[in-house]
């Protein structure tokens, strides 16, 4: 089954089968040992939880439960970067979020993401960013946010697609909403062959998420798209990735970004209901799929259509459940 960019078991369930993993460099790597799996996912969430409090080297082994040398050594081996790499990332990325949404001195952002000095905060972020605070907060052109990807959900996900480890059950509720977009614009980065986001991912990296994310203007988060046919190019797969913008959007593109016109349109929402434990998004984002399949909207005085806009895969996550949308016409 396939629906906004992404199928659902086939693709995933091979792509991923046999125990091969994709780290987040999108380095094929073989996970030998579940353990070095959930080290590192303890870590992560070490880091995320106390992002804003002082981390280091000796609490992140002590709860990895390996060695100084041997935690650092999986933690860049599974997520691309060592465990201070990924810290520097995660607190730019907040600081870059509150330049751009509110008006605290810069000063004392760089301090609320433990930087001791302005000049400091300044050298990093241009660093990361490849602007500086000061220009970022006046432009606010689309940077590369870094994204957490949770390293054993993403685990989860290929043995679920495997037909193991399905105890845990979800809601199977989805919620549906129409909404009318007025004419707008679309971010969107292409691939030569993806057909779904690990593929995409696989192929363009994992930085567009970020990217599409730090767009202030956007309508909704960055989305993995399923593009109609009039978007198509030759050489390139219907797999995108995007995010809608108005229509009076005029800011500068990165290198591989390309902007379209979108007309007005009704698109309907299809959202399923929050899950308490975050490994469970691949099941959730099956239910949607589900949904949409069996879903008859002529019943609603609406009909799916394919050449108007693009499908969007929004993703899941357990606070928001998982969301999809696809554009419809009125009969």
């Amino acid at each position: 089954m396939k629906c906004c960019g992404l199928s659902y078991n086939s693709n995933i369930s091979r792509e991923i089968n046999h125990h091969f993993l994709y780290n987040f460099n999108w380095k094929v790597i073989i996970v030998q040992d579940l353990e070095k799996i959930n080290a590192v996912s303890r870590m992560q969430k070490h880091i995320i939880s106390n992002i804003d409090a002082e981390i280091t080297m000796l609490d992140l082994s002590h709860i990895a439960g390996y060695s100084l040398w041997h935690s650092a050594r999986i933690f860049k081996e599974l997520l691309g970067k060592t465990p201070f790499e990924y810290i520097r990332a995660l607190r730019l990325t907040n600081a870059a979020k509150e330049l751009r949404d509110s008006d605290t001195k810069v000063i004392d952002v760089a301090l609320n993401g433990g930087f001791d000095s302005h000049d400091g905060f300044t050298r990093a972020f241009l660093k990361q960013f490849d602007i500086t605070p000061k220009n970022y907060r006046r432009e606010k052109p689309p940077v590369s946010y870094f994204t957490y990807y949770p390293i054993r959900d993403y685990y989860l996900y290929a043995k679920i697609n495997e037909g193991k480890e399905m105890k845990n059950e979800i809601s199977r509720t989805v919620t549906v909403q129409s909404v009318i977009r007025p004419k707008r614009k679309l971010i969107l980065l292409r691939s030569k062959n993806a057909t779904d986001y690990f593929s995409f991912c696989e192929e363009k990296g994992c930085d567009w998420e970020g990217l599409l994310n730090s767009v202030q203007e956007k309508f909704d988060n960055a989305a993995i798209l399923e593009l109609p046919k009039t978007l198509i190019k030759n050489g390139t797969s219907a797999c995108a990735a995007g995010v809608e913008v108005p229509y009076d959007y005029d800011k500068s593109l990165p290198d591989g970004y390309e902007m379209f016109d979108l007309e007005a349109c009704t698109m309907l929402y299809f959202s399923g209901m929050p899950f308490e434990n975050d490994e469970d998004f691949g099941k959730a984002i099956g239910v949607v799929f589900e949904a949409i399949e069996s879903y008859k909207p002529e019943l609603y005085g609406y009909a799916f259509t394919d050449n108007i806009a693009p499908k969007f895969n929004f993703g899941a996550t357990g606070k928001i459940g998982a969301k999809m949308a696809v554009p419809v016409i009125s009969l």
